[in-house]
């Protein structure tokens, strides 16, 4: 599958998450989100607020912007006041007259008078001013990114960064931005950002369009998410990425789909290491991503980390010798004691409390040895898989589980015959576009 293919059935999948009210926004953004970024961008709307701001549509709206904000666009306000004596605005003599009969009909002070006056508070103006907040409040939190050298920094905001001040100074200092009064939390609403849209200003028609093009990447529409994925920083040399994602949503579809209505799915709090989870009150399945599931008492531990030192052999020595060394010398990284993380873990507990897992692998590559690096960790995540201190295979001849307890997805392979599902052994082996059709029957056997 290539990047287009993953971006529109991740969208799709995206999409269908949220639609069930369980999306997983933290973990996607923290996905998603390009390099450099601290923690303020690990969550979803903030990372869609960023990639808006990277929009060139974006970038020649604010150079636009001082030109255009002085033919702004105002209405006519009318108020109403009583007097006596004196005369301010025009007197309204209908009103006058009824206001005299009704309190004092002798008194010939009483005046009734029509204020008009210039208001910035136009349906229009709300939609701009929305707008304006949105850039304002996410070049205010990457302000220092956009002045950096990172590749996911747009040219044009690198060739003028002036733009970051004119803005800040447009949206503080602006007479006319100052006098539109702050959106309410609902606001504009759709026929606020339908009057933007039909208005004859440029400033307007495009602030409109740009704030709708905002709410469908934040509110996950398949289009918005699909140009969301293409523009973020992931590149085709990090397309592993966008495949782990894919299979990640196809394990969800799929697991719905084999459990039906009995089955309901679980939003997964930020602070979580699950993903997501599914149970019917007997059953219960979690979907882990990028990490051991510590929290469920799982780890990946080789054993020859636990031996004594004069029970290894040389081999074991030089494995447990190299991971030592590397965690010496990386004083920044954490390299803990274990074969790897898988990429996606399925937990089933049944009411008995038997456990059933399924470990996944995942390698964006044809390549044979890249593949038989990936069958590799697969098998071992299954012989060191342990829960507590207890490891979950122990029969020596069965270290890998069924067969069925192990799974690598590879890319799609065109220049050589594969094995089915059911002739391969000890793991299973799916390609990238394989995993639509065939996941269900591993899942199956791991499931029941």
């Amino acid at each position: 599958m290539d990047k287009d293919e993953l971006v529109a059935g991740l969208s799709q999948d995206i999409l269908a998450y949220v639609m069930h009210g369980s999306f997983p926004e933290r973990h996607i953004a923290s996905e998603l989100k390009p390099n450099g970024l601290d923690e303020r961008f690990d969550d979803y709307e903030t990372l869609v607020r960023l990639h808006f701001v990277l929009k060139p549509d974006v970038v020649a709206f604010v150079e636009a912007l001082p030109e255009r904000l002085r033919n702004i666009k105002t209405g006519t306000e009318t108020t109403r006041t009583v007097s006596r004596g004196t005369i301010s605005g025009r007197i309204d003599w209908p009103a006058t007259v009824k206001r005299r009969y009704s309190t004092n009909p002798h008194d010939s002070t009483l005046f009734v008078c029509d204020n008009r006056s210039e208001s910035y508070d136009i349906a229009e103006n709300v939609v701009l001013k929305r707008v304006l907040a949105v850039i304002y409040k996410t070049l205010e939190d990457c302000a220092e990114y956009l002045r950096s050298d990172y590749e996911w920094v747009t040219d044009r905001w690198r060739e003028n960064l002036k733009l970051v001040d004119v803005m800040r100074r447009t949206f503080e200092r602006n007479v006319h931005v100052k006098r539109i009064r702050d959106p309410k939390t609902y606001e504009p609403t759709e026929r606020m950002l339908q009057r933007a849209e039909g208005a004859r200003t440029p400033l307007y028609t495009e602030a409109a369009a740009l704030l709708r093009a905002y709410r469908e990447s934040r509110e996950a529409d398949p289009d918005a998410i699909a140009e969301l994925l293409e523009e973020t920083a992931i590149t085709p040399d990090d397309e592993e990425t966008l495949l782990e994602l894919y299979v990640l949503f196809r394990f969800v579809s799929t697991i719905e789909s084999l459990q039906g209505d009995e089955f309901t799915l679980s939003t997964i709090a930020s602070d979580s290491q699950a993903v997501a989870q599914m149970g019917n009150g007997e059953a219960e399945i979690t979907l882990y991503h990028d990490n051991s599931a510590s929290d469920r008492g799982l780890s990946f531990v080789p054993e020859n980390f636990e031996k004594d030192r004069m029970a290894l052999t040389r081999s074991e020595m030089v494995q447990r010798e190299t991971s030592k060394v590397l965690s010496t010398y990386f004083e920044n990284d954490d390299f803990r004691r274990v074969t790897g993380r898988p990429d996606v873990i399925v937990l089933e507990i049944d009411t008995d409390d038997s456990r059933e897992y399924l470990i996944t692998e995942i390698k964006n590559s044809t390549n044979p040895q890249t593949i038989r690096s990936g069958i590799k960790d697969t098998l071992e995540y299954l012989a060191f898989l342990r829960h507590g201190k207890e490891f979950v295979f122990e029969n020596d001849s069965a270290y890998f589980g069924s067969g069925w307890n192990g799974l690598l997805v590879v890319q799609d392979i065109s220049e050589s015959e594969t094995a089915s599902l059911k002739q391969q052994r000890s793991i299973r082996i799916l390609q990238a576009s394989e995993v639509e059709t065939e996941l269900r029957t591993v899942l199956e056997s791991v499931i029941g």
